[in-house]
């Protein structure tokens, strides 16, 4: 098996460009492609899920095709979705602190 090249990265990369050109007033995201799997794009958001909602929104996602899941010992929630756009797999992920009073972080029982 040859090693994946530059070139394989392409539509990705054009995906991104679209994405930058149809939703210029979007809230910057981190963005992350990958030779593992170079038909996705995974656009994340790490200051609270307003930004995620804006994307939601604006690809179109529906509320309902959202997970929801917790992480890091139940500090911080996560937000993941996935759509099409153009022919490529877009993974929106949207992570948010929990408050320690609703966390339970430092609350004694």
């Amino acid at each position: 098996m040859s090693a994946p090249t530059m070139s394989g990265l392409s539509a990705a990369v054009t995906v991104l460009a679209s994405l930058m050109d149809r939703f210029p007033d979007l809230p910057a995201v981190d963005v992350h492609v990958s030779t593992v799997f170079p038909d996705q794009v995974e656009l994340s958001a790490h200051s609270g899920l307003a930004a995620f909602e804006a994307w939601r929104e604006a690809l179109g996602i529906e509320p309902g095709a959202v997970v929801h899941r917790v992480q890091s010992g139940g500090t911080t929630r996560v937000l993941d979705a996935q759509t099409v756009f153009t022919g490529i797999r877009l993974r929106l992920v949207g992570y948010a602190e929990i408050p320690a009073h609703v966390a339970g972080v430092g609350v004694a029982s």
